[in-house]
């Protein structure tokens, strides 16, 4: 997909696993199953999909997966997969390096979305991307580090401390043009200050929805996950998004969703609901 000066790419980092009936909050196991199949412990597979914007002298990477220094025990909590799906191949693919991003912007520092930024070597922790800029709410960025008992476990320092001690992270503060046609939009219902980015020409826009709508079954506003902070705030921010979203025409691209990359909605009686599935 092209838009504006820039050409855009899924970048798949691999797959893994969470609890279903987590994901989807209060809606039966029997509607959200028939998309979205289970195994004998209740997890559904969930993608990590990244997002590559490349133009204007600039690889901008959006969000990094878990990376590659999780513990067995994750690996196994989760069911880790990089058989597939990694990201040192999926940037093969598109001729990049580590070495080649410039820029990384981080919707939050939960450990599936930031947890690529840092690798360990021996017992230290290092900045994958060394020569990218990587751009957090600071709102978020505070909360990070001191978060609420319910999401702390979703917090790991060793994500995000050795880029700011690097000096290669940059706060940004509220709404914002991060670079030219490249804003983001904050959303607190999941976690405060998650940043959404929003890539538009006058012809085109394309929003990476982080984890407001994980998946594409998320369009659905009583789809709400267990693990988002504000729930309530969540379905007015969903509400807000989508109405611009159908008015607009935007495409819609989907993080975790292992089936469906991207899409657009339509308003109907019933409330939202994808009208095109996208591929970019």
């Amino acid at each position: 997909m092209k838009i504006g000066k820039y050409d855009i790419y899924p970048v798949e980092t691999g797959r893994f696993v969470l609890d279903g009936g987590s994901m989807f909050g209060i809606i039966p196991k029997t509607l959200w199953s028939k998309s979205y199949p289970s195994d004998d412990e209740n997890r559904i597979e969930m993608a990590l999909r990244a997002l590559l914007i490349k133009g204007d002298g600039h690889n901008i990477l959006v969000d990094t997966g878990f990376g590659n220094k999780i513990s067995d025990k994750q690996r196994k909590i989760f069911k880790i997969d990089y058989g597939k799906y990694n990201p040192e191949s999926s940037l093969r693919k598109l001729d990049l390096e580590a070495k080649d991003i410039t820029d990384v912007i981080l919707t939050h520092l939960h450990f599936d979305h930031a947890g690529g930024s840092t690798y360990k070597e021996g017992d230290e922790h290092k900045p994958v991307f060394q020569e990218a800029v990587h751009y957090v709410q600071k709102t978020h960025y505070e909360w990070a580090l001191e978060p609420s008992e319910k999401d702390k476990g979703s917090f790991h320092e060793e994500d995000f401390m050795p880029v700011a001690e690097e000096g290669n992270l940059r706060l940004v503060e509220g709404q914002a043009m991060i670079l030219p046609d490249i804003d983001v939009i904050i959303s607190d219902g999941h976690t405060k200050g998650q940043q959404l980015v929003k890539i538009s020409d006058e012809e085109n826009t394309l929003l990476f929805c982080g984890d407001l709508i994980p998946t594409a079954a998320h369009v659905h506003l009583p789809y709400i996950a267990g693990y988002d902070n504000f729930p309530l705030t969540t379905i007015e921010e969903k509400e807000s998004i989508l109405s611009k979203a159908c008015y607009g025409d935007w495409t819609l691209f989907f993080e975790h969703d292992p089936l469906i990359e991207a899409a657009k909605v339509k308003k109907t009686e019933k409330g939202f609901a994808i009208s095109e599935k996208v591929s970019l």
